[in-house]
């Protein structure tokens, strides 16, 4: 029997439907908007379009968006400056980065520079040793959105044998550390690992996250088993393919989500919610509350 599909378009739009209905009660309490600006150097196209998505979905949901460019030649001290900046910008709830940064800039500058409070996308070190300590902080949204779509559908990681294909620090890594702290047993993966298949084979969810087209096969998945592809690659005809190839695993597993429609569009979705979350936090309630 085909594997049942995992919709992240779907619940995407239930997510940005609650996300609008907050930044209203938001407006409406304290007359605040939650702003997210996203900030990119170089001219990636895929970078460029995850950008103008955000945009076009942050304005649905009510949140102001805006874009800045990085000057690329003017090193990590234009980076910082730039972020500092929006720290100090009480109109800024939310920043992302766009990752990686193109050089010569580093990961390091921006972690360094950019608010906790503001970091919707939870790459700062605060954020990121909250998760691994078990606290309250920002999640980064790929993985988040993955475990929310998990749950969207009443599959409950609890016991679970999970296996992470991809150590990231956006994706593969915080995705093991909240596949843990929600009481799976963990096993993270990688294109290096040796007998990726027998790996994967043991996994009652698995979770592709690498960024190489097709690399996980049917015969490289559990009959039954739960099957979350984070890949996006550009395929024949520029269609976007996954990690997974679909065709073959689908007639192996349980549920499967589709590339694309699958965990992409719920990427942005958590994001906004963040980005809400952020504003909530930043903005004073009103008097004798």
């Amino acid at each position: 029997m085909p594997a049942q599909l995992l919709d992240g378009s779907a619940t995407a739009r239930a997510v940005r439907a609650e996300v609008a209905r907050g930044v209203a009660q938001l407006q409406a309490q304290r007359g605040v908007t939650p702003g997210l600006v996203t900030v990119m150097g170089g001219d990636d196209p895929a970078a460029q379009s995850y950008v103008r998505s955000i945009a076009r979905q942050a304005e649905s949901a009510g949140i102001r968006c805006r874009h800045q460019t990085l000057q690329v030649d003017r090193g990590d001290a234009g980076l910082q400056d730039s972020l500092r900046s929006l720290n100090a910008d009480p109109e800024v709830h939310g920043v992302i980065v766009q990752f990686p940064p193109p050089v010569p800039l580093t990961a390091g500058a921006i972690a360094a520079a950019l608010d906790p409070r503001k970091d919707v996308d939870g790459i700062t070190p605060a954020n990121a040793g909250g998760l691994v300590l078990g606290q309250p902080g920002f999640v980064p949204s790929t993985p988040l959105g993955g475990l929310e779509l998990l749950q969207r559908y009443g599959l409950d990681v609890t016991g679970m044998e999970a296996v992470v294909v991809g150590r990231s620090v956006v994706l593969g890594k915080p995705l093991a550390l909240l596949l843990l702290n929600a009481n799976a047993t963990v096993t993270l993966c990688h294109t290096r690992t040796r007998d990726l298949g027998a790996a994967c084979r043991r996994a009652d969810l698995l979770c592709a996250a690498t960024g190489k087209s097709g690399l996980i096969t049917g015969d490289m998945v559990k009959p039954g088993a739960i099957v979350l592809d984070f890949g996006v690659s550009p395929g024949p005809q520029g269609k976007l393919v996954g990690d997974v190839d679909f065709a073959g695993v689908s007639e192996v597993a349980s549920w499967i989500t589709p590339t694309p429609g699958g965990t992409g569009p719920m990427t942005t979705a958590v994001l906004l919610r963040n980005t809400l979350r952020a504003a909530q936090a930043l903005t004073p309630g009103e008097p004798g509350r």
